[in-house]
């Protein structure tokens, strides 16, 4: 009988799939090359959950595997240059169904899962594992890229951005004698999880010892560097989870930050080396995007970020979604913490369809020659 009790307890603890992990059926019939590449890692994980005996075990697999799948995915870019981010993407859910909905060898409690979750997410997103040397002996290079998304329109959609975070992470250069040392993370796309802090809590323990910050997403027709991020959202576009902002063009609403209003400057100006940047060679246009958009729904190009003073932002420079939002986050963070000094702004990528290996390639190798120039503005 207490065998029974045990056993339903545990069941009853198990959490819903979300609304991303419920695309793995259909992500495995489409595209089953994709969903095979880290199956073998999804298996043992799942074996390994179900005998841990304890919070902290638990805890350490999750955050052990997801160490794994991020360096695994990495290394397999590398290694096939196939330019695909969509194993991570999707092995992660795979793993996230598997705490989940899966009991383990113990009573867990709905907080303990949710710390199993938290550290397999940061993990599997390079999150945990930057790997920066003594600052004395390199210049350091933090960028971000995002999931991919808008998957109910192509469900087997990449996001250059992911796959310039993997290429490049851990890459050094030697740039005029000094070694430079990029370290990459990537981002979901959920409002829920902007909201928490999750850009903030991740970029603040850094902010002080880098060198440059470029957070990158899949955005128009070429590159197109972000001047003003704008602190409000306004795009009718749902998140991962298939959920919409809550604000439009017409009544664009803060973010949340510690369960409050964003608070901050309508806009912010980013303070990456434009005019180098802007020298790197590639098949795309770079541009230094000063269109925003204020209420009441006018679009403008702003001359200077004093000449957006008094107006209400209905969309900075990468728009009224989260690409925008990271780069406003980390430039208010910026200038928080004092360091305005410290060249931070917005990538934007030309965007492709679906999945477009060929496209992503030369779309990553701009992203790196935008890089080392921003280090050679001389």
């Amino acid at each position: 009988m207490r065998a029974l009790v045990l056993l339903f307890a545990l069941l009853g603890l198990a959490q819903a799939q979300t609304v991303e992990e419920a695309r793995l059926t259909r992500a495995e019939l489409a595209m089953p090359e994709v969903r095979a590449a880290f199956q073998g890692l999804e298996r043992d994980f799942a074996h390994d959950w179900q005998r841990t005996t304890s919070t902290d075990e638990a805890t350490r697999l999750a955050r052990e595997t997801g160490r794994r799948l991020w360096l695994g995915a990495r290394a397999r870019l590398k290694q096939l240059a196939d330019y695909d981010d969509r194993p991570l993407y999707w092995s992660r859910l795979a793993l996230s169904r598997t705490v989940r909905d899966t009991a383990p060898g113990f009573a867990i409690s709905t907080a303990q899962r949710d710390a199993a979750l938290s550290a397999l997410e940061l993990a599997s997103r390079g999150q945990d594992e930057l790997q920066f040397a003594a600052r004395s002996a390199q210049k350091r290079v933090l960028i971000t890229g995002f999931d991919p998304f808008l998957l109910e329109r192509n469900l087997n959609q990449s996001n250059p951005s992911g796959v310039a975070a993997l290429w490049l992470d851990g890459r050094e250069l030697m740039l005029d004698g000094q070694l430079v040392r990029i370290e990459a993370a990537v981002f979901p796309v959920r409002y829920a999880d902007f909201d928490a802090g999750a850009v903030e809590r991740f970029l603040r323990p850094w902010l002080g010892q880098i060198d440059l910050l470029a957070t990158i997403s899949m955005g128009r027709q070429d590159f197109d560097l972000e001047r003003f991020p704008g602190r409000r959202r306004s795009a009718n576009v749902v998140d991962n989870q298939d959920l919409l902002p809550g604000a439009s063009r017409q009544d664009p609403q803060p973010p949340k930050l510690d369960g409050q209003p964003l608070n901050g400057p309508e806009f912010v100006e980013f303070s990456l080396p434009v005019a180098a940047m802007q020298r790197a060679q590639g098949p795309y246009r770079i541009v230094d995007n000063r269109w925003v958009r204020v209420l009441p729904d006018t679009r403008l190009e702003a001359p200077s970020l004093a000449a957006l003073g008094g107006k209400i932002a209905v969309e900075g420079g990468g728009g009224g979604y989260l690409s925008n939002e990271i780069s406003y986050r980390a430039v208010r963070l910026r200038d928080e913490l004092g360091l305005r000094q410290l060249p931070v702004g917005h990538i934007h990528t030309p965007a492709i369809a679906a999945f477009e290996p060929d496209k992503t390639r030369d779309i990553v190798a701009q992203i790196e020659a935008m890089l080392r120039a921003a280090l050679q503005p001389g």
